[in-house]
């Protein structure tokens, strides 16, 4: 009796990616050979991806969604307020990193070009832009307007810098269990909705591409 063919999805796709990617230390070279060793059809492939690379951005994504979905299962979630929010994003999505971080750390140190990096986290960005928009409270909108002339927009591009600099302090932390990126979600998310509060948030975004420039291109 023949053997009943697994059924191709776009998550099983994902998951024989990076098993493929931990085994080598590299990505496949080509569409025909990553559907070939696995044994499944480009045809398949095509179903769900254009192209390698965007097996890369939707893993990022997709550790977004995941996060996303656990944080929507709490029932005393949707009763914090939005810096509580954005802490237990940050704190569920780096366990999630923590829970792939082989991989995590293969895929992000091996280039050098940091705008190839970027490009790859492209997905990442979207969607934490997204869950950005979904968080933000009218209370917190009202508070700002007094302040400033709040675009939401600068707020996203202010919170994503600090989550790339988040993600490249984790990515070299050797603390046990990775304890001081926990004390440094705390503090930065703590210390940046208290300075939101005294300055305007383009001033924050020019500090931030600032330190991001020193910290992450110049390494």
């Amino acid at each position: 009796m023949a053997t009943k063919k697994t059924t191709v999805t776009k998550d099983k796709i994902v998951s024989l990616y990076m098993n493929y990617v931990l085994e080598y230390s590299e990505k496949p070279k080509s569409v025909y050979h990553f559907t070939k060793i696995n044994d499944f059809t480009e045809t398949e492939f095509y179903a769900f991806f254009g192209t390698i690379e965007s097996i890369e951005k939707e893993i990022f994504k997709m550790f977004v969604e995941k996060t996303t979905d656990l944080l929507n299962k709490n029932k005393e979630y949707e009763m914090y307020d939005m810096k509580s929010k954005m802490l237990s994003f940050y704190f569920t999505f780096f366990e999630i990193l923590t829970a792939n971080r082989s991989y995590v750390v293969l895929v992000l140190k091996e280039h050098n070009n940091q705008l190839k990096k970027l490009m790859q986290l492209s997905g990442l960005r979207n969607s934490f832009r997204n869950y950005l928009s979904e968080i933000i409270s009218d209370e917190f909108r009202t508070q700002q307007e007094k302040l400033q002339n709040f675009q939401e927009k600068s707020f996203q591009e202010a919170s994503w810098i600090q989550l790339l600099l988040t993600l490249k302090f984790w990515l070299d932390d050797a603390s046990a269990a990775f304890e001081k990126t926990d004390i440094y979600i705390e503090k930065s998310v703590k210390v940046t909705f208290e300075l939101m509060n005294i300055a305007p948030i383009d001033s924050l975004i020019d500090f931030g591409k600032f330190i991001f420039k020193e910290k992450i291109y110049n390494k």
